[in-house]
């Protein structure tokens, strides 16, 4: 990987940006076709950033931040993926995938709202306590790399809420 090494705050706001893109392109489009291209570039980039958020960040900010934000960041994360799930099993034909996108993006947006608020926001929490963003930013780098080369080599399983009750199957 040739890209200059961003520190942990750096990369998760690239990929904030680049859903951010990618959705806007979503409403722009008109062809199913496009639309689900861009609608599974979406829950593959969201599926990965949402892993390694929970594997590396996360962890990292116990004890560090605010429990409530921490808690609710989790609770978002499922919310979305219970969406990507939906969204990645079906397709633009369906009555409510257009919906299910759209909604997807309002709750993204609330997400890293709250991951970026400039003073009470996650990532200004986690830099306050000292969290070595240097070290983090390498380590998620690693783990994004590693998850984009199964992605594309197998594919990735279906996202894996963490925090909500799973209906029998």
């Amino acid at each position: 990987m040739a890209e200059k090494q961003m520190d942990a705050v750096a990369l998760l706001k690239a990929d904030h940006r680049k859903v951010e893109e990618i959705f806007a392109d979503f409403e722009k489009a008109r062809g199913k076709d496009r639309k689900e291209k861009l609608a599974r570039q979406v829950c593959l980039e969201l599926k990965i950033h949402a892993q390694i958020e929970e594997e590396i960040f996360y962890p990292a900010c116990e004890g560090k931040i605010e429990e409530d934000l921490l808690k609710e960041a989790y609770v978002e994360h499922d919310a979305a993926k219970v969406l990507i799930n939906e969204i990645e099993a079906g397709g633009p034909d369906e009555e409510f995938y257009d919906a299910k996108v759209k909604v997807l993006s309002e709750l993204i947006e609330h997400h890293v709202k709250e991951e970026e608020q400039r003073l009470e926001g996650m990532f200004a929490q986690a830099k306050k306590a000292g969290l070595d963003m240097d070290e983090l930013g390498e380590e998620l780098a690693m783990r994004k790399e590693q998850l984009m080369e199964e992605a594309s080599s197998r594919g990735l399983p279906p996202a894996q809420p963490t925090t909500l009750s799973q209906p029998p199957a």
